[in-house]
């Protein structure tokens, strides 16, 4: 059978069975009765799908004689299925008018059971089901921000200066850090990303969450989202929830897509070329390959810095204009996205699969401006009351120079002094190099890349298996320039390679199903998961303790050192897991109750058991009700267990900039705060609610509540001594020379999140079925229930209790008409406190207004299988209330960067697409 399987390769370019016995053909019609490229036409028993084409027609040959069930799909529209009876040598005709639907809750999903998939509202637990309309509908490409108005707990944002996070933006779901959720491809583990967000917005700082960044829209049948605790059916990582991405399975025809647009203030240029192709692959196979390539340019809010604006007052006309640091989205270049689904039946049902992904891009974003008088251990060495000036000889052991002192009046140094240091190749200052200051660039090229591949079959008394592998890698191979490592002094490169992050990971699993009647499911299977983090050592000037260090002038590449031999290597986790499931309720039966376990044994953890319990009841025709509760945990990964980072924040307290490290809980050092070795965080969740479904109208409204303990998280901050200093020094981290402060990662804390998701969709029958409105809301709140005040201060508590909005809504109103099809989206986003980033200090506990942002788009078709869109996201140029002056005049920072919606302003695109079908034309 397995061999089989994989000689199945060998069949794809066979041609169509000559045994077909009819021919089933149409029109797909939008509800004023235009015709409908594009739409899924599939007689799902037989794995057989065309697209209609030109004018909405399609065509099925090759069709067994008999009753068939086709089912039709397009995004935007509700699923409409019809049996059709097919004679043999003859053509059925079968016609489709499609109803626009906001939000389908009628779609059937995979997660949330593993026995029998099940529309949205009878599932036992909330899943959200997404089609790729509600996620194309707006100015973005990337599929993080794609989300953030489909989906009520999701909240992701703009991360400017926030090292690694600015590369792989962390997102968030039911209000958790962003590896709190687990995220599958096609049903299967998604491998985790490589880059631990160091700074993630307070919420998740430190989590190593997935990139979905790496995903494409256009690659998309759907997304599912399971909102819900589900570590006892997936494993570890699914304590807020599980993101299921449903790739496309056509077999026929295709789209191009391209994707045009620009911020309100003239920035930000975007350009996103896309496209999808599906094709058969002998009677019963497909591939669907879907590319994207794009491009987007910097985006810049920040005003001018006051010590900018002083330099330039004072004649120095080197400093960069019109600001010295920007405050925005990073460049993004060379941003390409290819990925493969395909999958064969064979003629006794068993099934082929293999898909699989290549994803690079460079990311390319600010960092804090370097003061050429002030900067310390860089251009100064008292606070800026005069030039840091290196003495060459002494650094070559040679003597010393008579080097002069250069001090610094009303912002401009001593011409005189200066001159004499210039003049004399024995002396040297950091202004020869960078008179006007510096702002290091920094960014990372990312690689991303995956394959699944397996076999599934069953027979006619309801057993079926899953047998696959996969294998995924992410790197980040980071890199920053304009900048200096100050202790190699006038020898020191302005380009640094400072390291790479990898994580690799390689999956097994072998999953059965059994009906055992149509009131009894079971299900059960095997996992077996090998994962690597890997620290790649960076170029030896990046972290090197050069020659000047004695004199006062700091070590490594100045905002992001790189990784020493000490710092670099490779982490090693195995784990195994046996878990099982129970579905009680039959097609006729009013309740349907559902219970899973998992034994899950880590090398590094030991085992866990978690277990789940979940219960619908029909109460009448139209409401039901559902409840779950469930047990998790989540372990830490060998990245969060062995990474070092050094990160430079701003104090505003001392407004200056300081270097902030998170060093290994194992660390001696961390070892003198209360560090030790972390164990996996424990979760309890709870979930209620109800389901209204009367046809027009659905409305499921759920309450959840979620407790962890043994929570770990990055402590607050603690200030080295010199001693400190020193024996980090002697665990071989040279960085270390420059830290101020320090962090790390601990168990010591508990926090209980609860909140309330509503979704509703209403389609008037007075309508025609042309105008459809769907509602979104959420309600989050966590509170840090237990602490250690020794690692734990009230700052921290509040970055894990207030960085996100309360309160999040918005309402989608679709309407058809004439031709023209027309979305208006309104989101409110409640008030929110910024709780500090990479300004830390004087900023915390500022409080800001909540905001109602405004969406528009208009489609139109330019022929039967070509179509236009212009749209406006935020069509107001609506902006979060400016930030404290202070803040603003310190580092330029005018909105905070905590926003939750960003700060860029509206943005104007248009969006054009072509659809094809290789069979109707």
């Amino acid at each position: 059978m397995l061999k089989r399987a994989f000689l199945a390769l060998a069949f794809l370019a066979l041609p169509a069975a000559a045994f077909a016995q009819g021919t089933i053909e149409g029109r797909v019609t939008s509800p004023t009765g235009a015709g409908l490229s594009g739409a899924r036409v599939a007689i799902t028993a037989l794995d057989i799908s065309v697209g209609s084409g030109a004018g909405g027609a399609y065509s099925i040959s090759g069709v067994p004689a008999g009753d068939h069930m086709v089912e039709v799909r397009l995004i935007g529209y509700a699923i409409q299925t019809q049996t059709v009876s097919v004679t043999s040598g003859q053509t059925s005709n079968q016609d489709f008018a499609l109803e626009l639907q906001a939000i389908n809750l009628g779609e059937l999903v995979v997660v949330g059971s593993r026995t029998q998939p099940r529309t949205v509202t009878e599932s036992m637990v909330p899943v959200d089901v997404i089609p790729v309309s509600e996620i194309a509908r707006q100015a973005e490409t990337n599929i993080d921000f794609l989300l953030r108005t489909a989906v009520p707990s999701y909240n992701v944002r703009v991360e400017p200066i926030s090292d690694a996070a600015t590369i792989t933006r962390p997102a968030n779901l039911r209000g958790l850090a962003s590896d709190h959720t687990m995220v599958l491809i096609n049903g299967k583990r998604r491998h985790r990303g490589s880059i631990i967000t160091w700074l993630g917005a307070g919420l998740s700082d430190g989590a190593q969450g997935v990139d979905i960044g790496s995903i494409p829209g256009i690659a998309l049948r759907q997304v599912e989202v399971l909102r819900d605790g589900a570590s006892a059916q997936y494993g570890s990582d699914a304590i807020a929830g599980v993101m299921n991405f449903i790739l496309k399975d056509d077999r026929d025809g295709g789209m191009i897509e391209v994707k045009s647009g620009s911020y309100y203030e003239g920035d930000g240029d975007m350009l996103t070329v896309s496209g999808n192709v599906g094709v058969p692959l002998g009677s019963t196979g497909f591939a669907n390959l879907s590319v994207e390539y794009g491009n987007q340019d910097p985006t810049d809010r920040a005003i001018q810095r006051a010590d900018a604006i002083a330099l330039l007052g004072a004649g120095n006309s080197a400093v960069r204009t019109p600001t010295a640091q920007i405050w925005g989205s990073p460049e993004v270049n060379d941003d390409l996205k290819v990925w493969l689904n395909t999958g064969y039946t064979f003629s006794d049902d068993e099934q082929f699969y293999a898909f699989g992904n290549l994803s690079t891009k460079e990311v390319d974003g600010g960092f804090f401006f370097r003061n050429p008088n002030t900067r310390g251990a860089v251009f100064s060495g008292d606070g800026g009351e005069s030039l840091l000036i290196g003495d060459v000889l002494m650094a070559k052991g040679l003597g010393t120079a008579n080097c002069p002192e250069v001090r610094i009046t009303n912002h401009v140094p001593d011409p005189v002094a200066l001159a004499q240091v210039f003049a004399d190749p024995n002396c040297f200052s950091f202004q020869e190099m960078f008179p006007g200051g510096f702002t290091p660039q920094f960014g990372g090229n990312v690689t991303d890349w995956s394959v699944v591949s397996g076999v599934k079959g069953g027979n006619e008394d309801g057993f079926t298996w899953d047998a696959s592998a996969g294998f995924g890698s992410h790197t980040a191979d980071f890199f920053i320039y304009n900048t200096v490592n100050a202790a190699l002094g006038p020898e020191t490169p302005t380009h640094f390679d400072p390291g790479l992050y990898r994580q690799d990971e390689f999956n097994l699993n072998f999953d059965v199903a059994y009906e055992a009647s149509d009131g009894v499911h079971l299900a059960g299977g095997l996992e077996r998961r090998e994962e690597r983090f890997t620290i790649g050592q960076g170029q030896d000037e990046s972290w090197k303790i050069g020659p000047y260090a004695a004199q006062g002038f700091s070590s490594s590449s100045n905002g992001f050192p790189g990784f020493s031999p000490i710092a670099a290597g490779n982490w090693d986790r195995q784990n195994v897991a046996v878990y099982g499931d129970l579905q009680l309720g039959g097609s006729e039966d009013p309740w349907t109750l559902g219970a899973a376990l998992r034994l899950e044994d880590f090398s590094d953890f030991g085992t866990q058991l978690t277990g789940k319990v979940s219960g619908r009841l029909q109460v009448s025709d139209a409401v039901a009700l559902r409840a779950g509760g469930s047990t998790g945990f989540r372990a830490p990964t060998p990245g969060q267990q062995n990474a070092f980072n050094v990160s430079t924040v701003f104090d505003a307290t001392i407004g200056d900039l300081v270097n902030r490290g998170t060093i290994p809980s194992t660390s001696a050092v961390a070892a003198l705060r209360g560090g030790r070795q972390l164990t996996p965080e424990k979760a309890f969740s709870l979930t209620a609610g109800t389901v209204f479904d009367a046809d027009a109208f659905k409305l499921t409204v759920d309450y959840y509540r979620i407790a962890i303990s043994d929570r770990f998280a990055q402590t607050q901050t603690f200030s080295l001594t010199d001693d400190e200093v020193t024996r980090l020094l002697g665990e071989g981290i040279t960085s270390a020379a420059n830290l101020a402060e320090f962090r790390f990662f601990t168990n010591d804390f508990s926090t209980r999140t609860q909140g309330l998701d509503i979704v509703a969709n209403y389609t008037p029958p007075s309508m025609g079925g042309a105008t459809s409105f769907s509602v979104l809301f959420n309600y989050n709140g966590t509170s840090v229930t237990d602490f250690n005040p020794d690692v734990i201060d009230t700052d921290r508590v509040d970055q894990l209790e207030q960085s996100i909005p309360s309160w999040r809504g918005s309402l989608n109103v679709l309407h058809a008409l004439g031709g023209v099809r027309t979305l208006l989206r309104g989101t409110w986003y409640d008030s929110w406190v910024d709780v500090g980033g990479v300004v830390i200090g004087g900023v915390e506990g500022t409080a800001f207004p909540g905001r109602l942002l405004f969406d528009v788009e208009l489609s139109t078709d330019l022929t039967d299988d070509a179509e236009i869109t212009i749209g406006a996201n935020n069509l107001f140029d609506t902006y979060p209330a400016t930030q404290d002056p202070d803040t603003a005049d310190d580092v330029g920072l005018l909105y905070p960067e905590s926003s939750p919606f960003g700060f860029n302003g509206g943005y104007y695109y248009v969006r054009v697409n072509y659809r094809w079908s290789w069979l109707t034309g």
